[in-house]
């Protein structure tokens, strides 16, 4: 059914102009803007900062008389989405939400532009209905079309490539000459999917696994592995020759492992893409990690520092020179740390050199160097010509040996500001272990500044968390004192919601342990310490550690008790 009556297009830019919302040499600037980077003309505009996505959404609801939806909030259902032809809704950017619950006749949308007319009408025409638009952000829409159409495409694809397959008859002697021509393969579509899915549901790696008889797909989500899609393992080669030829590897090698690199923008957002190729028994399996060339470099409030946290960061920071080092297992969050670090440092006036394996995201006005082992540019033979560079500020990607070690203090005690990274369980265990590298311990105590040692916590999805009184042992946990142990103690648990994808966690933040090297812990160090020595002088001078960490962000509700024990050991016996 057409909506008919005075019907005229209107511009969204005209709209927030009218309202006041944004000044017309503001939506010029946009246009221009827009002509050269491509984008809707709303997204362009919040790009530069000329609005508020909240102002955005309440001008052009109340401009347009139209409602907005939370897609993240509502769960859509199959049956209907199929009512939709999908070329519809790639096309449109819309989304069908579901019926009026009063009219089964208006179909409820979710468009990206809901002045398109043109959009209205045909999606109107092809379900038979009256539309009723409703306004969704587009990063919204994007990732509901990649969540609920993008598997369907790939398992099309996946299906097609397979035909293709049996009808060529393909063996492993003809699978070379099947790779030459992959570029015009289903498959190409088929990993393109498998990115932009792990793109869009905000994942940090993508698993491919080949099983006995399957190919497996998951993505990790927020610290844990999600499974997402399984194909038929005669998929395997297509899939792992496209990631090869995408990721510049050798394509023919099968047995030795190798890494790559891709760089691929999803939703006009530039991600790189580290990928690396194990052989195992079943085949090749993938791991790419994703991360957003801008998703590094954070402004320091969004790292999850508390005002006590914020201000002992602020003075590790604010050294000549020294030693800073953040440590915690792999994927805790250090490499954010140290761009914002960096971020935080990087003025017109200082020198900042890095040595990086591989370098994870570009800083303007940083000068970043990558680790080549076979061009014997390691990490300490690029530290060596570093220092000819006249650097302020030396960035080491990590400290792995005790040569790079030896020059990373050598050059702390000379002058300049060094900021590193390193494996260890927690910010006493780091001196100790620099100290097992080699380094004299009153040489230690006297470059290191500061230790943060830190891990990442799931944050409690803030729209279905449930609160609960803390049993007698989980107040132990949290550290309340033996005299408020009849005191009630509200703590949160997870539930799950379609805002959440039902795992009740959204998101995570960093839990923290920082030590500054005082005078008085130089001391202990110096004289070579034990971890618990040093642990127990950093305590005396106010030190939080992990646990106390976790146990804030359990008391204020942003964590559950469960993440807490992931991260923590012990029982609390302690407090």
């Amino acid at each position: 059914m057409r909506i008919t009556g005075g019907r005229k297009k209107i511009r969204i830019g005209d709209l927030l102009v009218e309202a006041g919302a944004i000044t017309e040499e503001e939506l010029q600037e946009a246009l221009a803007y827009q002509k050269e980077n491509g984008g809707r003309i709303g997204n362009v505009i919040m790009e530069l900062g000329f609005i508020s996505q909240e102002l955005l959404i309440t001008v052009l609801t109340t401009q347009m008389g139209i409602d907005y939806i939370e897609l993240k909030a509502c769960k859509l259902d199959e049956d209907l989405l199929k009512q939709v032809p999908e070329n519809l809704v790639n096309k449109y950017k819309a989304i069908p939400i579901g019926y009026d619950e009063n009219n089964p006749n208006i179909l409820r949308v979710a468009m990206v532009d809901p002045m398109d007319l043109n959009a209205i009408d045909d999606i109107g025409i092809a379900t038979n209905t009256q539309v009723e638009p409703l306004l969704a952000m587009e990063d919204d829409v994007m990732e509901a079309i990649g969540k609920y159409y993008g598997n369907a495409q790939a398992m099309e694809a996946a299906e097609q490539y397979r035909k293709e397959m049996q009808e060529n008859g393909v063996n492993d002697a003809d699978e070379e000459a099947l790779n030459e021509d992959i570029e015009n393969s289903p498959i190409v579509l088929l990993v393109k999917q498998i990115i932009e899915g792990g793109v869009r549901q905000r994942a940090s790696d993508i698993h491919i696994e080949p099983l006995e008889s399957s190919v497996r797909v998951r993505y990790r989500i927020d610290g844990a592995l999600k499974h997402v899609m399984t194909y038929d393992i005669g998929l395997l080669a297509g899939i792992s020759a496209r990631i090869k030829i995408i990721g510049g590897m050798d394509i023919a090698e099968k047995r030795k492992p190798q890494d790559g690199r891709i760089t691929i923008m999803v939703d006009r957002r530039e991600y790189d893409v580290r990928v690396s190729i194990l052989p195992t028994v079943y085949g090749e399996k993938t791991v790419m990690r994703l991360t957003s060339k801008d998703g590094l470099t954070k402004p320091k409030s969004a790292l999850g520092f508390g005002p006590k946290e914020l201000k002992v960061f602020d003075g590790i920071l604010s050294n000549p020179h020294g030693i800073i080092l953040v440590t915690g297992p792999t994927g805790s969050g250090k490499s954010t740390t140290l761009y914002t670090s960096l971020s935080e440092l990087n003025t017109e006036d200082v020198n900042i050199i890095t040595v990086e394996d591989p370098v994870e995201a570009n800083i303007d006005g940083i000068n970043q160097v990558q680790v080549n082992v076979k061009a014997e540019m390691t990490f300490a033979a690029a530290l060596r010509s570093i220092l000819r560079q006249d650097p302020d500020i030396i960035m080491i990607g990590e400290i792995r040996d005790s040569e790079t070690a030896q020059i990373a203090v050598q050059a702390a005690i000379t002058g300049h500001l060094v900021v590193s990274t390193l494996h260890t369980n927690s910010a006493a265990s780091t001196v100790t272990r620099i100290i097992d590298m080699g380094i004299e311990p009153y040489v230690a105590g006297d470059a290191l500044v500061g230790v943060i040692a830190q891990r990442l916590v799931r944050r409690l999805c803030s729209s279905c968390k449930q609160a609960r009184l803390a049993e007698p042992e989980e107040k132990k946990i949290l550290g309340v004192k033996p005299e408020d142990m009849d005191d009630d103690v509200i703590i949160y648990e997870p539930v799950g919601c379609p805002l959440c994808g039902d795992t009740g966690y959204a998101g995570r933040i960093g839990v923290y342990e920082m030590m500054p090297v005082s005078k008085e812990l130089q001391a202990v160090i110096s004289k070579g310490a034990t971890a618990d020595v040093i642990e127990k002088q950093a305590l005396k001078e106010g030190m939080l550690t992990l646990k106390m960490g976790a146990a804030q962000h359990v008391l204020n509700g942003i964590t559950s008790i469960s993440e807490m024990k992931k991260i923590t050991y012990g029982t609390g016996d302690e407090y």
